[in-house]
């Protein structure tokens, strides 16, 4: 997945997420979405245009620091690669790593 040049804005506790979330992208955004985690209810992906393992992880640890603090945490969009790496790391719909193994 080549990366563009991928966005964040936070607006009334939605985190507006745009472009590649590949590793590059993870790497740049970081810093930013580091101090915009407190105030995240939503996710919103629908400008996402991919994901890869890198953004799977970052999504899943935004996710987990909501939980952390007590906050469900709404998804909005499925760009591609979201459902495939969700299946094979096992990840409840809420992005939580204790959803149910599929040999269950």
């Amino acid at each position: 997945m080549a990366s563009n040049t991928a966005q964040a804005r936070l607006d009334q506790g939605t985190l507006h997420l745009s472009g590649a979330l590949d590793r590059s992208a993870v790497i740049a955004l970081w810093p930013q979405l580091n101090t915009m985690a407190a105030g995240v209810n939503t996710l919103d992906l629908a400008a996402v245009t991919g994901v890869d393992s890198a953004g799977m992880a970052l999504l899943a640890e935004l996710a987990a620091r909501a939980r952390k603090d007590g906050r469900a945490l709404a998804i909005s969009g499925s760009p591609a690669g979201l459902n495939d790496l969700q299946a094979a790391y096992r990840l409840s719909a809420d992005l939580d790593f204790n959803a149910p193994s599929a040999a269950s």
